[in-house]
């Protein structure tokens, strides 16, 4: 006779978690010696757990939450929006909140048509896939390499991994994997004790160019994380570097994704981390702060000279990439009210306050 599993007490919500959820980033055998935190409800800076004290969400839910949680003007606006459209394809529909966003979007970046997607990873496959497809739809086939930075962090499915440099993450999956090339990035943690910060800098630099001068005919394009490379363990680098990056792509005709992911809307001081070099990427990926942290959307901003190479008469040639929820209105709608609130007066006061947490 088989023995009926003992139902588990129904507020015992971390031994019911490990019964049936699989926790990201997680050693499930290790999970079984500290459970997860149950967390009954959030507001502003503060999670309540259903036992114990309250905590500070200190990493802000995974860099997703900028302005607290539980926000009025977000849960106002998304209550407003859910009384009229949920969700619907953006496949041959379209609807108020995805156009006001790409409008937003467009003004902010200085870049056009916003793509849409639900998480970093999956924004930076279609960054990868749009730089490389564009270069086939203009004839240049053989530009479909990409190169990234030493201790790069783009995400976790098999394409997001190729540019992504972390063998922790990477390794068990390499015969999934096509690996991108790497230069070094110019953190300084990285610097040999012979070269200063500025001699550092230059041989980065000058790595660069060599890879662009020996691949520029295979290279479609390069992909990083503008000034702070956050899964490296906060690996921080100067400003200058990305002017240099902008020029290099420039006289070798290789387009430059900027994944912001992580760092944009306000991380390092600036609305965007390039912003800091006063240069513009010819792709950039946003998630994360996008929402607030309200809910999971991803965009990916373009040129318009690489939204154009795919306009043609023949299918085939357009970009042919979806996701179900694409462009959800719900999130879109969140993604709206966070940039309301995340408007210029806002924007200036952080470089001020960085100034005074540095001092």
């Amino acid at each position: 006779m088989t023995m009926k599993p003992t139902p588990l007490p129904s507020s015992d919500w971390p031994a019911r978690s490990l019964a049936s959820v699989w926790h990201p980033c997680t050693q499930m055998q290790q999970a079984l010696h500290q459970p997860p935190v149950s967390i009954a409800r959030a507001q502003g800076a503060w999670l309540y757990p259903h036992q114990g004290p309250r905590l500070l969400d200190a990493v802000s839910s995974w860099w997703t939450n900028l302005l607290g949680h539980s926000h009025p003007v977000l849960v106002q606006a998304l209550k407003q929006q859910l009384d009229q459209l949920d969700h619907v394809m953006l496949a041959g529909l379209t609807h108020e909140p995805v156009v006001e966003l790409s409008e937003c979007l467009a003004r902010l970046t200085g870049l056009g048509h916003a793509f849409y997607a639900s998480d970093g990873a999956s924004s930076v496959e279609i960054a990868l896939k749009m730089s490389m497809h564009s270069w086939r739809n203009r004839g240049l086939p053989h530009k479909h390499q990409f190169v990234a930075l030493t201790g790069g962090y783009h995400g976790e499915s098999a394409g997001a991994l190729g540019v992504t440099d972390i063998p922790l993450f990477r390794e068990a999956y390499a015969p999934l994997v096509r690996p991108a090339m790497t230069v070094p990035c110019p953190d300084p943690r990285q610097r040999p004790p012979h070269l200063d910060a500025e001699a550092w800098l230059a041989h980065c630099v000058a790595q660069l160019q060599a890879c662009f001068e020996q691949h520029a005919g295979s290279l479609a394009a390069l992909i990083l994380e503008p000034l702070v490379q956050g899964a490296a363990g906060m690996a921080m680098y100067p400003a200058e570097y990305l002017r240099q990056v902008r020029r290099l792509c420039d006289e070798h005709d290789v387009h430059w994704i900027a994944d912001e992911i992580a760092v944009g809307f306000g991380r390092t001081g600036r609305r965007f981390a390039y912003e800091h070099a006063e240069v513009k990427p010819d792709l950039v990926c946003l998630s994360k702060g996008l929402t607030g942290g309200m809910l999971p959307l991803a965009a990916v901003l373009c040129t318009d000279a690489i939204y154009e190479a795919f306009l043609d008469d023949q299918t085939v040639r357009g970009f042919l990439h979806s996701h179900s929820y694409t462009g959800n209105p719900l999130a879109c709608r969140a993604a709206l009210a966070t940039q309301s609130l995340l408007d210029d007066a806002f924007i200036a006061q952080l470089e001020p306050r960085a100034q005074a947490f540095h001092q």
